[in-house]
């Protein structure tokens, strides 16, 4: 992803490449600085910011670690997202606009990676999972259903099922089903090349220069 980011940007004649790099990277000459590192990454990033605007796709933090990196906020722009896509940010709003339209259909998501993922399930089909559970007004946290093993007894109406799939070279696939009585709906997105989130996090990083210190998202984005 870092690849990927460094090349489009180097491509873009409005757009300059001042550092690029890991931990222990000075940034001080960015305007905006875009991360793609692993759970812990962000939280040593920030260390070195000044206030810099901040966009990263960070997933696999923990609470402490979440509400350390949402805490930068209040010292400059930030724009923490788990899929910078234009296409599955739409399914975010679809998915959570299907959830909230059929109540009493039953929700399963269900998404596959590369082999080589390092968490599960990934950050977008917890988005996905965490948008029908407020359209609908549950808790995710009592509701979510990691897969399923043994005698579970009978379906409720309210859980929210979450199978993550791990193999091959795959950018990534979310599925959310809506399963009713006589039919299902099902609401997908294929990613088949990384350029998809390299370039959404490219646009998000020019849309936030120059904002106040807060928390964005990338509805604001392709809202314009």
């Amino acid at each position: 992803m870092g690849t990927l980011v460094c090349e489009l940007v180097s491509a873009d004649s409005e757009m300059e490449l001042v550092s690029a790099g890991g931990r222990g990277t000075d940034h001080s000459q960015a305007q905006v600085v875009i991360d793609f590192s692993l759970a812990p990454g962000p939280l040593e990033l920030i260390k070195g910011l000044q206030g810099q605007a901040l966009v990263t796709g960070c997933t696999g933090l923990d609470a402490e670690q979440t509400a350390a990196l949402q805490a930068y906020a209040a010292r400059g722009p930030l724009l923490w997202a788990s899929n910078f896509s234009s296409g599955m940010n739409l399914l975010f709003e679809l998915a959570a606009q299907a959830a909230r339209s059929l109540p009493d259909y039953h929700l399963e998501i269900v998404e596959m990676h590369h082999g080589l993922k390092k968490d599960a399930p990934s950050g977008s089909a917890l988005t996905l999972a965490q948008g029908c559970a407020a359209a609908r007004g549950v808790d995710l946290q009592e509701q979510l259903r990691h897969g399923r093993q043994g005698h579970t007894g009978t379906r409720t109406a309210k859980e929210i099922g979450m199978h993550a799939l791990r193999g091959g070279d795959v950018a990534g696939e979310h599925t959310l089903y809506l399963a009713g009585p006589g039919e299902r709906l099902m609401l997908g997105h294929l990613a088949t090349s990384r350029t998809a989130f390299a370039g959404g996090a490219v646009r998000a990083a020019r849309w936030l220069v120059g904002k106040k210190p807060g928390a964005y998202t990338m509805g604001q984005v392709l809202a314009g």
